[in-house]
């Protein structure tokens, strides 16, 4: 039987490559949004439609000016992969509610306030990110967020029960006489 990359992997693997298309100088982050294991958006961190990107001016504010990861976001150009996805969406009149947004990062606390009030249902993120708040709002409203790495061993345990199963399916299928 051939291996199938998980899910989940998969998924990571789409938002990975968003990320390639940011115009950020200080992080690349990638984001997608799945509901009923399809894609639904996809998004980026960068300046918004139509404005300058950071990459065309060649620098930074917030880096120009000192800030550490995660403050003076008031500064930054872009929209963060997460807001850019559900912006999407929104922008096509699909909704998020249900869905599960995988990330490269850790959302911030911005990010985690729409991931809210789009309806999204869970995170799965990669990374670290300076945002206790986020993690909390996202507990406080019954969103569930999960590390990659232990959403990928969840669904690994889930695989392995699944494939006996589906084994001893199988195997009765083949033990049947066939009538055709």
């Amino acid at each position: 039987m051939t291996e199938r990359k998980l899910f989940t992997e998969w998924a990571m693997d789409i938002a990975e490559d968003s990320k390639i298309r940011s115009t950020c100088l200080s992080r690349q982050v990638g984001a997608v949004i799945i509901r009923d294991k399809q894609i639904i958006a996809t998004g980026y961190n960068g300046a918004p439609v139509g404005a300058i990107h950071c990459s065309d001016i060649g620098y930074c504010e917030r880096r120009k000016r000192g800030f550490a990861s995660g403050q003076g976001l008031e500064l930054c150009r872009a929209g963060h992969a997460e807001a850019n996805a559900i912006d999407q969406c929104a922008r096509r009149g699909t909704s998020c509610a249900g869905a599960t947004l995988y990330v490269t990062t850790q959302p911030c606390v911005f990010c985690c306030i729409h991931i809210i009030q789009a309806g999204i249902k869970k995170v799965i993120f990669k990374g670290e990110y300076p945002t206790g708040l986020g993690l909390e709002l996202l507990q406080e409203s019954g969103v569930e967020y999960v590390k990659y790495e232990d959403a990928l061993e969840e669904e690994r345990k889930s695989k392995e029960e699944k494939h006996q199963k589906e084994m001893e399916r199988v195997n009765e299928f083949l033990s049947r006489p066939k009538t055709y």
